[in-house]
C-alpha cells in the first residue's frame, strides 16, 4: 500500500518548514482559540464571576450580622441560663457534675507536658474530675515519657489515667471513642477535649460547665483559641489572620443566629449524651469534630461559643506541616458535605432556614467555593485571560470584590492590616492545595482519608538556639536536618514559571497592568515551591 503523504492530512496554511516550530503552533493556537479557548474561557470568567458575587454576599452577611450581634445581642451568659456552681461547705464537692478530660496524644515529645499539666491544674474538685490521656504514640520512649509524667501527677493525688490502645484504627476519632467505653467514664456527664498542644486556664471549667448544666439542650460549648507563637514568624502571622476572622466572625455568627457551628475538635466540652444521641464518633471522614457537630445539631441540640474564653494553643510553624494540616482541613468538610448532604435535606427536626444556612453558608460558599475561586480565578482564569485579550474580564470583578472581601476578613486581627498584601498573596498559593484537596474530598479520591497529624514543636526550637548560643558565646548556626531538594514543591515553582509567563506577556503586550500583581504572585509561589517559608528546622 503507496505511503500517505503527511501533506495530504495538513491544511496548506501548515505547510510551513519544519524547523518552524513556533510558526506551526503560532498557527495552530490562531485555528483553535477562536472556537474553542475563547467561548471556554468566557465561561470560566462567568463562573468564577458568580462564585465571587457568591462569596462576597456570604461577606457582607457574615459583617452585618457580626455588627449587629456586638451592638444588640446579648451575651451568651444572658441569652441562655447562667449561675456559678459554687463552693458548698455542706455538700462538698457533690454539687459538682462529674467531667471527664480528654487529652488525645501521638508522638507529642515537645508539648505532652503543656495539656497534662494544664489539665492537672484546672480548679475542679479532684474527686470530680477524671483525666483521660489517650497516647496513640508508636515510640516507646515518647511513650515511657507520656506515662512516667501522668505517674507524677496521680502521685500529687489527681485522677489522671494514661490510656493506650493496641492500633490506631481510626486515628484521633478512634482514640476518642475507646476512651469513652472505659468503666471508669460511665459516671461522667461532660467531656472536655484538649489538644496535645493545647493549654486551659485554670477557670476554663468553672466558665463553660455551667452553660450545660442549667440548659439541657445545649450539647456543646466551645472556647477561643489564642495563640502563643502567632509572632514566631510570617506563616503563624498569616495563619493568625485566617482563624481570628474564623473564631471572631464565622462562630460568633453560628453561636448567635442558629446556635450552630463546627466543633474546632478541642478546647470545648461536649455533654456525653448528646455524643451518645447523635451516634457516636464516627472516623468517615478527617474531620471527625465537624461530624460529629452537624450529626449532633440535626438532632436539635444547640450549641455556644464563647469568644471570651480563650485557650492558649500553638500554630504550626514550618511550612510542611501546614500543608498537611490544609489538606486535612479543606478534604475532610468537602468529603463530609458529599456524605451529609441527602441527610440534612431530609432531616425533619431542624427548621427551614438553619438547613440552608447550614448547606449553604457553612458547608457549600465556605469549605468548597471559598478555595476554588480564590485558586481558578486569581492563579488560573485571569492570567490566561491576559493570553486572549478576547476574553475581557470587568474591574468590578478583578479588583473591587476582591478588595472588599479582604478588607471584611482583616476585622479578626486589626494588628495585622499592615500585612494584609502579603497574606492575599500566600492564601492564594494555599487555594491551590486547598483546591486540590476539596476535589480529593468531594471525589473521594486516594488521599481523601489521608491523617498526618500537625507537627508541634513546642519550645523545641528556641531552646535549642539558647543552648547553643549560651555555650559558645555567639549566634547560633541555623542547622537544617533537611536537603535542600527534600523542601522542594513542584506544585508551586509550576505556577510560578505559569504566572512569570504571563506576566511578561502582559508586560509586552496587555493594557491592564496585571504584570504587577503576577509578577508579585511569581515571587510567592516561587518562595513557597523552595520551602522557605515559616520555621525551618
Amino acid at each position: 500500500m503507496a505511503q500517505i503523504s503527511p501533506k495530504l492530512l495538513i491544511p496548506e496554511s501548515f505547510q510551513v518548514s519544519r524547523d518552524d516550530i513556533t510558526g506551526q503552533l503560532s498557527l495552530i493556537w490562531e485555528l483553535i482559540k477562536a472556537p474553542l479557548i475563547v467561548p471556554l474561557l468566557k465561561l470560566g470568567v462567568y463562573l468564577c464571576l458568580i462564585m465571587s458575587l457568591m462569596l462576597f454576599m456570604e461577606r457582607v452577611y457574615m459583617g452585618i450580622v457580626i455588627i449587629l450581634v456586638k451592638m444588640f445581642w446579648k451575651k451568651p451568659e444572658k441569652r441562655y441560663k447562667f449561675e456559678p456552681i459554687q463552693d458548698d461547705v455542706e455538700l462538698g464537692s457533690s454539687n459538682f457534675p462529674v467531667v471527664l478530660v480528654q487529652i488525645p496524644m501521638f508522638n507529642e515529645k515537645e508539648v505532652y507536658k503543656i495539656s497534662i499539666g494544664a489539665a492537672c491544674g484546672l480548679s475542679w474538685p479532684s474527686d470530680r474530675l477524671v483525666i483521660q490521656v489517650l497516647d496513640d504514640s508508636t515510640d516507646p520512649a515518647i511513650k515511657l515519657l507520656v506515662e512516667q509524667e501522668c505517674q507524677r501527677w496521680a502521685a500529687k493525688g489527681i485522677n489522671v489515667v494514661y490510656q493506650i490502645r493496641e492500633n490506631r484504627t481510626g486515628y484521633k476519632a478512634g482514640a476518642l471513642k475507646e476512651g469513652l467505653k472505659r468503666s471508669y467514664v460511665k459516671h461522667c456527664e461532660y467531656v472536655a477535649i484538649i489538644d496535645a498542644d493545647f493549654r486551659p486556664e485554670p477557670d476554663f471549667l468553672r466558665r463553660s460547665i455551667p452553660f450545660l448544666v442549667h440548659n439541657p439542650d445545649i450539647a456543646l460549648v466551645q472556647s477561643r483559641w489564642r495563640f502563643v507563637n502567632a509572632d514566631e514568624c510570617l506563616l503563624t502571622r498569616m495563619q493568625e489572620m485566617s482563624l481570628d476572622y474564623h473564631f471572631t466572625v464565622e462562630q460568633e455568627v453560628g453561636s448567635s443566629t442558629h446556635a450552630f457551628f463546627g466543633f474546632n475538635g478541642t478546647a470545648g466540652i461536649w455533654r456525653i449524651a448528646a455524643i451518645n444521641e447523635a451516634g457516636g464518633w464516627k472516623d468517615r471522614t478527617t474531620v471527625e469534630d465537624m461530624d460529629l457537630a452537624v450529626r449532633a445539631s440535626l438532632r436539635g441540640w444547640k450549641f455556644v461559643y464563647l469568644g471570651d474564653l480563650q485557650v492558649k494553643s500553638e500554630l504550626p510553624s514550618t511550612f510542611k506541616a501546614f500543608r498537611f494540616q490544609q489538606h486535612r482541613w479543606s478534604c475532610g468538610p468537602a468529603n463530609l458535605f458529599r456524605k451529609m448532604v441527602w441527610e440534612i435535606i431530609q432531616n425533619k427536626k431542624v427548621r427551614f432556614w438553619k438547613k440552608v444556612y447550614v448547606i449553604y453558608s457553612f458547608f457549600f460558599v465556605r469549605k468548597i467555593i471559598a478555595h476554588m475561586v480564590t485558586f481558578f480565578f486569581y492563579c488560573v482564569v485571569l492570567p490566561l485571560t491576559i493570553l486572549v485579550p478576547e476574553v475581557k474580564v470587568p474591574i468590578w470583578g478583578a479588583v473591587y470584590i476582591p478588595c472588599i472581601i479582604t478588607i471584611l476578613n482583616s476585622v479578626g486581627t486589626p494588628r495585622s492590616i499592615h500585612l494584609l498584601f502579603y497574606w492575599i498573596l500566600f492564601e492564594n498559593v494555599m487555594s491551590l492545595h486547598r483546591t486540590k484537596a476539596t476535589f480529593i474530598g468531594l471525589l473521594e479520591a486516594g488521599r481523601a482519608n489521608e491523617w498526618v497529624v500537625t507537627e508541634k514543636l513546642g519550645d523545641a526550637v528556641k531552646k535549642a538556639a539558647e543552648a547553643a548560643k549560651n555555650k559558645t558565646n555567639v549566634k547560633a548556626p541555623r542547622k537544617f536536618r533537611f536537603k535542600f531538594t527534600d523542601r522542594l514543591n513542584t506544585l508551586e515553582l509550576g505556577f510560578s514559571a505559569f504566572l512569570f509567563l504571563c506576566g511578561c506577556y502582559d508586560f509586552v503586550h496587555g493594557k491592564n497592568n496585571y504584570f504587577i500583581y503576577l509578577f508579585l504572585q511569581t515571587i510567592t509561589f516561587f518562595i513557597c515551591g523552595i520551602g522557605y517559608v515559616g520555621t525551618i528546622i
